[in-house]
């Protein structure tokens, strides 16, 4: 996996473009993260995290998370589009003040999300569990971030 590249660096390859500030289609991005989530939560609930539904929360985990992510994004006039749209997307959280081991890990993510809808890669239960809390750990500061900019 190749280092990520700053969210300055999309801008100037044009995969961000900047544009009006769209709070509608942030607000929501917002609910469907919030109703993804909350999915989510009952799901491990009532079946739990195995070897044999792992990719299934990853790829949940990832989506909702990258919704938020957007959903900021709209709201301060960027969208990100065509090859290179979900990597400039997770260097955006350096751009909210994550910190950089928790892009390292959103980026790590996104490369294994694509390695499994492109590649069939399968991951395993532990992988899913640490997906799992890191999205717990952040989905509300997530969400806060997006959220606090439409009034």
């Amino acid at each position: 996996m190749k280092a990520l590249r700053n969210f300055v660096d999309f801008i100037r390859n044009k995969v961000v473009k900047t544009q009006a500030q769209d709070k509608s289609r942030a607000a929501f991005l917002i609910q469907e993260a919030e109703k993804g989530y909350s999915f989510l939560q009952e799901l491990i609930q009532k079946i739990g995290i195995r070897d044999d539904n792992a990719n299934e929360y990853v790829k949940s985990c990832y989506d909702l998370m990258m919704e938020l992510i957007r959903a900021r994004m709209l709201l301060d006039g960027y969208k990100a589009s065509g090859p290179g749209a979900h990597e400039a997307a997770v260097a955006y959280l350096r751009v909210m003040g994550f910190k950089e081991t928790e892009v390292q890990f959103m980026n790590q993510l996104r490369f294994f999300r694509n390695g499994m809808l492109y590649y069939g890669t399968l991951l395993d239960k532990e992988y899913a569990e640490k997906v799992v809390e890191f999205t717990r750990d952040n989905f509300a500061k997530l969400k806060e971030l997006a959220g606090g900019k439409i009034s």
